[in-house]
Parts: structure tokens; sequence; C-alpha cells
């Protein structure tokens, strides 16, 4: 089939020839083209009609949902096609693609589970990394395993790295990649320093300035803070200061109907601003904008290998992330970016952003390299090596939950990697299925995973959540707070086969498939302190003395803040003793009786460092 490709004025089309005359003969190569250039949503489609796709397919890597689906739509217009036609997505729990699709745009650990199934992807010609500067966990093993399968089965697998920013050259050398830049069609930003921020005050500083913005400039302003947190008290607080102008949102949480409502001019013709989070840094294009308002901060996850605890911390984002955001300003005419930090402290940051695999819980990093069949991770050639703690410790979690015996993936790891969830919460549906309690296993699952929609009055039961979703299922939907969890809900609904359920539960049974999610955060309560408890990894955390939960003895915990000290319980369900009798282990450790010199034994029960009884015996006995 010939596909008609339509003729564009993006400046990628300067390059476009070069492109296709080098994968002509070469099967590797990094493109770097600035933001609006349009590599994500033309240069895939210039692909179309050569003859080494004949008929397989290309898969294009988005590290962002929202990112996924905007491109895939927006080469379908491209085309004057529908989405799912030559052009369409997969991205969790949602997939738009048919016989006809050429070019899958993907997300979400997606381009592993497929090299996964098939090793030499077989029907795929071409797999294109988008965004690579950003160093998702995801594109990183991706990318290995796809460097695996090109130099040992599919030499003809062509592979195409796009970034904006990024240290190329030591890109290029790691690769043996030639580099081709797109120079792009960037207009002058000006740039403002407003000097430093203090982060406790966040909105109400992002609030001054975008006001100051508004008076100094004309067009719309697109706005970058840390979360959805920051992004709702900025939102209140713009309420009635700004005339004749409309507040959108811009984060991954949204409905996809109000994302894509932040991305098109207004339809009264109203001046927008958009508060959006990293998400609009890179692949997608907001028509209007010539402002932008930059907090410097952003969130990410980071994990610590000494607790197993990933927390999310707000940090200041480096000066290749700060160039991405002040080059949206410059795409339709010259622009100003307000950068709420001092010239002097923008020298002092970093110049590239942290790969996400440096700082990342591993578990399904090291769950998927022992499917692959590698239990040295090392064996494989990265960009940036796993550190070995983390790697260490993703182990231990996973021979833990049954996952790994040894550094081999057991037949209970495989069902484990076949959910698409983190192997903790797979552990715990497939446990779940096994005592009967799927329903309850999804909406436990969907609740840890979603931002919580309670109060954090109402206390850290994760069953008054649940009871709460329940609530809202049984009323048909209304109100919107759990729509999302909802949704995720039903998609683990779907996949276990099982109805949902709005009835009673046992809210012991909650904790009981929280302690198999998350074994090392079975707590005790300290004798005399009925709010403070020792976790299995051996760390304290408490809560309030007022919770409903402090009087119990025994919890499982879901979330909680990995602080220095004695960490904070956010969330967690009670647990019943009697349950957690096959998690007891007998630890034996031999010393010597300093005054008499009698070799003894201490045996202590344990579950992890928790100790329930300790016994002393001779070694004879």
């Amino acid at each position: 089939m010939k596909y008609t490709i339509p003729t564009t004025l993006l400046p990628i089309h300067e390059i476009v020839a070069e492109v296709i005359s080098h994968f002509e003969t070469q099967s590797t190569l990094i493109v770097k083209a600035p933001p609006g250039a349009g590599k994500s949503t033309y240069l895939p489609l210039a692909f179309l009609n050569e003859p080494w796709l004949a008929h397989k397919k290309i898969i294009v890597l988005e590290p962002r949902r929202l990112a996924a689906k905007t491109i895939a739509t927006r080469m379908s217009q491209l085309l004057g096609q529908n989405v799912g036609d030559t052009v369409g997505y997969r991205i969790r729990f949602e997939t738009k693609i048919s016989s006809l699709t050429k070019i899958e745009v993907v997300t979400e650990g997606i381009l592993t589970r497929m090299l996964q199934s098939d090793n030499c992807l077989k029907e795929v010609a071409m797999v294109i990394f988008d965004e690579f500067h950003e160093r998702s966990i995801h594109a990183d093993v991706a990318l290995a395993l796809c460097r695996e399968s090109q130099q040992k089965l599919r030499p003809d697998l062509r592979l195409l790295i796009m970034s904006a920013t990024m240290d190329l050259p030591e890109l290029s050398s790691k690769l043996n990649s030639k580099i081709i830049e797109s120079q792009g069609r960037q207009y002058p930003v000006e740039i403002h320093y407003t000097g430093e921020t203090d982060l406790q005050l966040l909105p109400e500083l992002v609030v001054n300035t975008i006001i100051k913005a508004s008076k100094e400039t004309t067009g719309d302003i697109l706005v970058f803070l840390p979360g959805q947190g920051e992004i709702n008290s900025s939102k209140d607080l713009l309420q009635n200061k700004l005339k004749h102008t409309i507040v959108h949102c811009l984060y991954g949480q949204l409905p996809f109907s109000q994302q894509q409502a932040a991305l098109v001019p207004d339809k009264n013709g109203k001046r927008k601003v958009v508060l959006a989070t990293s998400i609009a840094e890179t692949s997608l294009t907001i028509e209007g904008i010539t402002t932008v308002v930059d907090s410097g901060y952003g969130k990410t996850m980071e994990f610590d290998p000494t607790t197993s605890l990933s927390r999310l911390v707000t940090i200041a984002i480096s000066k290749d992330a700060a160039d991405q955001r002040a080059g949206r300003a410059g795409r339709l005419s010259p622009g100003v970016c307000y950068r709420m930090w001092s010239k002097a402290r923008h020298e002092t940051r970093k110049q590239h952003h942290q790969p996400e695999i440096e700082s990342a819980d591993l578990c399904s990093l090291v769950l998927e390299m022992a499917l692959w069949g590698i239990s040295n991770i090392n064996d494989l050639v990265w960009l940036t090596p796993p550190p070995k703690d983390n790697v260490t410790q993703a182990t231990e979690t996973l021979q833990s939950i049954d996952a790994l015996k040894g550094n081999k993936i057991t037949e209970h790891g495989k069902n484990i990697h076949a959910l698409p969830c983190h192997p903790r919460i797979a552990h715990m549906l497939l446990m779940a299925k096994k005592l009967n309690l799927e329903s309850l296993a999804t909406d436990i699952a969907a609740i840890i995973e979603e931002k919580d929609p309670l109060s954090k009055e109402l206390g850290v039961d994760l069953n008054e959540r649940v009871i709460a979703l329940r609530r809202f299922r049984s009323n048909n939907g209304k109100g919107k707070s759990f729509g999302m969890i909802e949704k995720v809900a039903e998609s683990y609904r779907n996949l276990l086969k099982v109805a949902p359920d709005n009835g009673n539960f046992d809210p012991y049974m909650t904790g009981l498939l929280l302690a198999y999610s998350f074994p090392e955060r079975i707590a005790f309560a300290r004798p005399g302190n009925n709010s403070q408890f020792q976790l299995a990894n051996g760390k304290y955390a408490q809560f309030s003395h007022k919770d409903d939960l402090a009087n119990e003895p025994w919890l499982a915990v879901a979330h909680i803040d990995a602080r220095e000290g004695t960490g904070k319980i956010f969330m967690a369900a009670p647990l019943n003793p009697r349950d957690l009798v096959s998690m007891v282990k007998t630890v034996d450790s031999e010393f010597e009786d300093e005054d008499t010199g009698e070799k003894l034994i201490k045996r202590e029960l344990r579950i992890g460092k928790i100790i329930l009884k300790s016994t002393l015996i001779a070694q004879d006995e």
C-alpha cells in the first residue's frame, strides 16, 4: 500500500531526506531537534513508504500517556484518518489499533512486554524512542533490550533515538551512532529572573508572578508548577484576579478531555493561563503560548534502598529542563519567560536531568531481566548502570514475594510479570485469587496506586477508602473524586474477570492483602506507645494518637513518608496476627556467655526484624 505523506513546513522537514538515506544502510541514529520542530508527529510518518518497512510496524515509545494519545491523534489528522487506522496507540488499560495500523505509539512499559513475548520483534521494523532526554526507566530498559535484540537476533531492527536536550556526544559514543540535528525554528525568548522563591509560599508567589506577566505581556501564559497540589492551590488563588482570562490545569491525573482543552485556544477567544506540571515540557504543543512562568521545581520519585520505600520529592529542575520550559514561549513569536529564581542560583543547577534509573525502585527492572534470562544485570550494556544497592534491594523484595528463587524467575514470578502493574501489586492480586478476595484486592490496588481522594483529617485507615469507593459505585458514580480510582479498579477487575463488589468486607483482610504487597511494612505497636510502630524492616513510624487505628496492635502500611528517624504513616489497615503465621521465621544466632563461657543459641521468632519471642537454649539441646 502506498501512503500519501502530507507536505509540511515544519523545521524537521530539512533533515528528513538525510534521515531516510541514513536508514537505507545503517540501523541506529540519534536525532536532535528542539520542541516544536515536528520530530514526534512528522518524522515517523516519513518512513511509511520505505521498502524496509514492508509488512512490519513502527513502534514509537513515549514517556507519558497524554503525549502518546495526543501524538497518535495528530499523526492521524495529518493523514486525514481516524486514530486506530494507520496510526494507533497502546497505553496502560487502553488500546486503539487495528489490522491496518502501521505506527503504534506506546508507553507504560508496553514495549518491554512486547520484547519479552517476542525477543526478535519480528513484526517490528523500527523502534523510535521519543523525548529520550527525559531518561525514564522504561526507556532505558527498552533501549537496552532492543540493542540486545539488534546485536544478537535482529541486525535489521532500526533504532531511532530522538532528543531535544542531552549530552549527545556521550550518547553517540555509547551507541556508536551518528547524530543528525535539526535547528528548528525557535524565536528568541527574553528571560527574566525574579529572585529566590520560598517553596512553602510557592502558590502565592506564582500567582503574583502570573499577574505581573499578564500585565506586561500579551498572548497565553504557560505556568510550570511541581505537582497537582500546587496547581490546585494556585488556581484557587487566581479566582477573580484576572479579567477576561480562563484558567486551565494540565497534569497526568486529569480526564483526557480536560487535558485536551488545555492544549487548544479558548473557543470564545479569551486569554488562557495553563497551570501545568512537567508534562508540558516536551511532546505536547500548547497553541497560543507566548509567555512562560517557571517556578523552577518538579517532582520525582526517589527510592531509598535502606528502607525499601519510595517517596515523591520536590526538586529544583536542571538547566536543560529550564531551557525546555522557556522554549515553550518562543514557538510562535518572540516570547518571555519569568524564572522564579536568581541568575546566580541558575548557574549552580545541574546541567542535565538525572536518569530515573539512578533513583528509582528497580523491582520491575530486575524482574524484566530475570524473565529475559539475565541473572547478572551487568551483562547488558546500559547507558547508565543501575545502582548496585537498589538492584540488591529489588532482588530481595522479589525473593520475598516468591517472584525469584536465587536470581532465577519462578513460575509465580512469570505470572506476576504478566500483570500490568508493580510486582508487589501483582503478587497481592494473585494471592487474592487463592483467598477469593479478588474484588477487594482490585479496589485496594486502585486506591494505593492513585492519589488519596479523602482528607487527611479522616484518618489513615485504608478501609475507609474502600468503603467510600464502594459507595461511589453504589451511587452510580456520583462524586468525581473516585472517578479515576474506579477506572483503574475496573481495569483490574477485567483482568481478573471478577465483578465489582459493593458489599461489606472483613477489614482485617485488607491488612492481610497489603501485607502480601509490602511484607517489610508489617508493623507492630511499640509497648506503651499506641501510635508508634516498628516495621518489619526495622524502621519506626507513627501517626496521630487520635486516629481510629491507634489502638490496633498490628498494621500493614501502604503509604509512608520515609523520613529520617521516625517516619509518618499516611495509609494503613489493621492486621489479625493469626493471619501472619506463615510469615513467621525462626532465626538462630550463636553466642558465648561472657560470665560462664557457655555456648548458647538465641532462638528468635521473627517477622522481618520484629521479634515476637526470644529463647536462650544450650547448643547441645
